[in-house]
């Protein structure tokens, strides 16, 4: 064989595609560390859902000293009583509540580490430190804590990660192993009702290792095994309308979007009040963010709070469905 150049060599085994995929594959890897670091380096509370139970003379303005928080930590409305502050952390309206007793010292914070322990503990922090400027104690009340084998809170966030994976993960091993867009609406209905399938067992498989098998999550088994059908699906039929549209890149624009920006802002290291405003405002419409919160309120919130994530991921499964189904229609082939 006749001798080649080094470069003639380079040229062959680097083609222009795949140096298009490396560079790809860098920006994503950049995109990644920006968006982790970004949103989880700093955290601090801001406008924290808050209720105030005090006596009608001194309630207003004692809200009105906590809208004037340096930074605006939290956002304060006065609730007439106790009943009412928990009823409206057990319905997610407000993450904590502080009752004034006004024949003492001493205060009492209530709190729901099920809903993420580090909001938690940086609430009572924040609480104890503005009632030692008053001169006053404070006692902290957890009226929905965290299970004993789920202490940071953390079980939920990671559970839909894994419902996440397989989503992409699954959608992704249809096109490497029959090509990244289907040839005719048939294959992609097939694909799709592939997805399904994947998206039942991996629901079941999870809610069971989740529930019953290591008793890391409390809550119906039957209701996390439909939210995570409902996540794996609409994760993967995203997945499958990418690639329909972009071939292989679109694995890539759903790394970008679920994992990228999608687990950051999730709210399972950082509960949403934490988040910087960016990833506090994406958050709640990514599929991996609709997730946390869902599992969340199933496993700790009796169901309260759902409506909006689960339109959020039904939304992405019709849209996914809906556009894998009009890409293969129009490269419909003889």
């Amino acid at each position: 064989m006749p001798h080649r150049s080094f470069p003639a060599e380079v040229r062959d085994a680097v083609t222009p595609r795949a140096t298009l995929l490396v560079l790809g594959v860098i920006a994503l890897q950049l995109l990644f560390i920006a968006s982790y670091v970004g949103a989880l380096h700093d955290p601090k509370p801001k406008d924290v859902p808050f209720g105030l139970v005090a006596p009608r003379d001194a309630a207003a303005q004692a809200v009105t000293r906590l809208e004037r928080l340096p930074g605006s930590p939290l956002d304060p409305r006065a609730l007439p009583d106790e009943a009412t502050a928990r009823e409206q952390i057990e319905h997610r309206d407000i993450d904590a509540a502080l009752i004034v007793d006004p024949a003492g010292t001493t205060d009492t914070l209530l709190v729901a580490s099920g809903g993420g322990r580090v909001l938690s503990t940086t609430l009572t922090s924040l609480v104890t430190t503005l009632e030692k400027s008053e001169r006053r104690t404070l006692r902290t009340i957890d009226v929905i804590p965290s299970a004993r084998h789920d202490p940071n809170g953390l079980s939920s966030f990671y559970l839909v990660i894994g419902w996440c994976v397989g989503g992409y993960l699954g959608a992704a091993a249809l096109a490497i192993s029959a090509g990244a867009q289907p040839a005719n609406p048939s294959r992609a209905a097939i694909r799709l009702a592939v997805m399904a399938l994947v998206a039942i067992t991996g629901g079941l498989g999870g809610a069971l290792i989740a529930g019953p098998v290591l008793d890391a999550l409390p809550g119906g088994t039957a209701a996390l095994w439909g939210l995570g059908t409902l996540i794996i699906f609409a994760v993967g039929a995203a997945t499958l309308a990418l690639q329909g549209l972009f071939g292989t890149i679109g694995i890539g624009l759903v790394i970008l979007l679920v994992v990228v920006l999608g687990n950051p802002s999730a709210g399972g290291a950082l509960p949403p009040p934490l988040l910087p405003p960016f990833w506090k405002a994406i958050g709640p419409a990514l599929p991996p963010g609709a997730g946390t919160w869902s599992t969340r309120s199933i496993a700790y919130f009796d169901n309260h709070a759902m409506t909006g994530p689960l339109l959020v991921l039904a939304a992405w499964a019709l849209a996914g469905t809906a556009i894998t189904l009009a890409a293969a229609a129009r490269r419909r082939t003889p």
